[in-house]
């Protein structure tokens, strides 16, 4: 099948000319196998075995989803890898779109070595990553420019300074944190429901009767969340995640509420239906084990633990992953998995409002404890919202 006309995603058994760039782009990203380049192959616009194999491996190293289609988020990714430091000239300008790729991430990362760069490590080059290229040009006695050129690149390369690694580029972050007030009135949290699965489970739900659905669980849990945490006198923007809502979309206007923390709600579901348990996602490498996020990777690890403490659910841990819902809003996100609505069990106690509810007052208690001083925190699970309220004093 030709879908060069139709939809833009690749997978086995397509057949068209993108296939061939397909192939080249997945060497050009360091994916070496046999019968990988196009001129191994009879036909290299056919997507075979071997294409999808490489496709499975690079989604791998990369901590996308596997699933072998060379989809919006894949490609994305693929093009991101086919640059490195000095293959080409970077810059910002305002209005058009930011320059990606692993040049840009990489480039990012040289400069919070050096103590310039203090945003997240995203691959992509905005304003604060021009700002940061200008004043390290001044440093060097280098033209402003904000463009990262090759002068600029030949003389980081000569810079010998030594400054820990260890997520550096967090530092500010970590100090705006540390200076913040505990209250949540005004903070601005941006919340999302569920991934757009459709999966229908034949657990009914408790207190409407409906077919237990990804929505309905994750909606109901979202809204719930929402309303503690308004009361609270926090700024709550919700987007919404339906299917033909685009991730690219959702990101967007995430990055439009500029809050101060993204959480995405979602179910799970297998066709295996001994599949349990509780997760939590950040924005960090899986292959290397980097946390992109410390921020979010510290309010993924709340979240767990007061889901896990208040809950009989299974750990299934927290795991760092590229995904563009945690890797591109620029902002501290992450992304819970509450559960599978593929196990009757599981499903059984999504379908109670009740255990729906203690979900949510976890949710919020780990909100609080991320802004908590140290001498302020509670064990996992012994505060309770009238606890929060000690922390809110204007309420």
């Amino acid at each position: 099948m030709d879908n060069d006309a139709a939809d833009q995603s690749l997978r086995r058994s397509d057949t068209s000319r993108r296939v061939v760039a397909l192939r080249e782009r997945l060497l050009r990203a360091g994916i070496s196998m046999a019968y990988l380049a196009p001129d191994q192959v009879n036909d290299p616009t056919v997507f075979d075995d071997h294409v999808d194999a490489a496709v499975r491996t690079f989604q791998q190293n990369r901590g996308l989803m596997v699933d072998g289609v060379a989809g919006p988020e894949t490609l994305r990714a693929l093009g991101e890898a086919q640059y490195n430091l000095g293959d080409r000239p970077m810059f910002w300008q305002q209005g058009i779109d930011h320059t990606r790729g692993d040049d840009v991430s990489e480039l990012q990362r040289q400069l919070s070595y050096l103590g310039f760069y203090y945003g997240h490590i995203d691959g992509e080059f905005g304003q604060r990553t021009h700002l940061a290229v200008r004043e390290l040009q001044q440093n060097l006695g280098l033209e402003p420019s904000g463009v990262a050129d090759a002068p600029l690149i030949g003389a980081m390369a000569r810079v010998n300074r030594s400054i820990s690694p260890s997520q550096a580029f967090s530092l500010r972050d970590y100090e705006r944190l540390n200076q913040a007030s505990a209250a949540l009135k005004g903070r601005v949290v941006c919340l999302t429901a569920g991934s757009g699965t459709s999966f229908q489970s034949p657990v009914a739900d408790k207190a409407s009767g409906r077919p237990l659905t990804e929505k309905l669980v994750a909606s109901d849990v979202m809204r719930r969340v929402e309303s503690i945490l308004s009361g609270l006198g926090a700024e709550v923007t919700v987007v919404a995640a339906e299917p033909e809502k685009a991730t690219d979309n959702r990101v967007q206007l995430i990055r439009q509420a500029s809050p101060s923390l993204s959480i995405s709600i979602n179910c799970d579901s297998l066709d295996q239906p001994l599949a349990n348990g509780v997760s939590a996602f950040y924005w960090g490498k899986p292959e290397t084990g980097e946390i992109r996020s410390p921020i979010g990777h510290r309010a993924a690890e709340l979240i767990l633990k007061e889901v896990l403490a208040r809950t009989t659910a299974t750990d299934l841990g927290i795991h760092g992953r590229s995904w563009d819902i945690l890797r591109l809003t620029s902002i501290p996100s992450i992304q819970l998995d509450i559960g599978y609505l593929s196990n009757p069990d599981e499903a059984a106690r999504l379908a109670d409002p009740v255990f729906r509810q203690i979900l949510a007052d976890a949710i919020v208690i780990a909100i609080q404890r991320l802004y908590l001083l140290e001498e302020d925190d509670e064990p996992t699970g012994t505060l309770a919202l009238d606890d929060v309220l000690r922390f809110n004093p204007e309420l």
